[in-house]
């Protein structure tokens, strides 16, 4: 029995033995994968710092390259007689931006500072940015621009194909915030040359308060940017932090007293549709029935129509679509005006022309007159 079990002891030993082997093998191997995650993180961190680094430098670089190249005259500044500094100085980005001096000073430095996307704008906006220019200024900050692009990759082809189809009835592409985000060649001249505008302009809320054809084109005015702040101020309960909402209130609240007083009444009005009047140079008074078609579940990009009320209004907007389609009404414009100045111009000089040889030909009879009285005094 002894023997037995000193045996049994003696297994029971071994296995226990084995047991803290293998525990100790795991923890050891739990330490090495802890340090290996430990080097990878820093390696991680080093390189994100050494790309932060490197798009600081991009960043600055850009800045100065863009800001020499614009003019002190572009910009409504006088150039000065003892300016040496090519294209504008950093001040004068500064201020035109609305930013502090030595801020600004530092983002050219490469200096390891925050910048918000408001001051990227103000900066894009300053500096003339094309839509290329700025997406690759926004890149350069590891920042979302907030302003529509000129092509939206939320506008399908589909849905590009169905604006075109709807013409000669005017329609268009809108989200919640009133950004126009695609239309048709109807929708491009119903209330001003939309095609002319900035891609980061095209809003509608800007374009009713800062854009004077847009303006004078809708038959009430005051009514209708009362109800567009409130509309716009139902949709933003569900984006109060979103820089793209807040960027553009502010914006607004500076450019526009009616925004600022309509916005101060804290009304809120839901989305519906109305008969609305607007008023075109190129066909005159439109009647039109404005109709709202959601392309998704949620309340966002939104298909906004037109519809004609009277056969009068179908009609005039069958010539603005004609109009529209010209392959450039600006330019057709442009032309019958210089070929009615050619005309006036031609028939001008042919006036003088004329007016010159009459008078040439009478200054003419005139000398030869008085060589006849002349020779017929001597004769006598």
């Amino acid at each position: 029995m002894t023997t037995m079990a000193q045996e049994t002891r003696a297994r029971e030993t071994q296995a226990i033995r084995r047991a803290q082997g293998t525990r100790e093998a795991q923890e050891a191997q739990e330490v090495r994968a802890a340090e290996a995650a430990r080097e990878a993180q820093k390696a991680r961190e080093s390189r994100g710092a050494g790309g932060s680094e490197i798009r600081r430098h991009e960043l600055a670089a850009f800045l100065r390259s863009r800001r020499e190249r614009i003019t002190p005259e572009q910009v409504g500044l006088p150039r000065g007689a003892r300016r040496r500094t090519p294209g504008l100085r950093r001040e004068e980005v500064a201020h035109l931006s609305a930013v502090g001096v030595t801020w600004y000073t530092w983002l050219e430095q490469s200096r390891d500072i925050q910048v918000s996307v408001q001051v990227l704008d103000a900066l894009a906006r300053t500096l003339l940015l094309d839509p290329s220019e700025r997406a690759h200024l926004f890149q350069l900050a590891a920042a979302t621009d907030p302003t529509p692009a000129s092509s939206c990759t939320g506008v399908t082809d589909a849905v590009r194909e169905v604006l075109d189809q709807l013409d000669p009835l005017p329609a268009c592409v809108q989200n919640s915030r009133y950004d126009i985000l695609a239309y048709n060649r109807t929708y491009a001249r119903l209330l001003c040359d939309l095609d002319g505008i900035p891609p980061e302009d095209r809003n509608c809320m800007v374009l009713v308060h800062t854009h004077p054809q847009w303006r004078e084109s809708i038959v009430h005015l005051d009514e209708t940017m009362r109800l567009m702040a409130a509309k716009l101020r139902a949709s933003m309960a569900g984006h109060l932090t979103e820089p793209a909402w807040k960027m553009l209130v502010k914006r607004l609240q500076s450019e526009s007293p009616e925004f600022r007083e309509n916005w101060e009444r804290y009304e809120v009005i839901a989305t519906r549709s109305k008969t609305k009047q607007f008023r075109n140079p190129h066909v005159g008074l439109l009647d039109l029935t404005h109709t709202d078609l959601w392309l998704g579940p949620e309340l966002g990009a939104r298909l906004v129509t037109y519809a004609p009320v009277d056969e009068v209004t179908r009609e005039r907007l069958e010539k603005l679509y004609a109009f529209a389609q010209a392959p450039s009404a600006e330019t057709a414009e442009t032309a019958e005006a210089a070929e009615t100045a050619e005309t006036a111009e031609t028939a001008e000089t042919a006036e003088t022309a004329e007016a010159a040889e009459t008078a040439e030909t009478a200054e003419a009879a005139e000398a030869a007159e008085a060589a006849e009285t002349a020779g017929s005094g001597v004769r006598r």
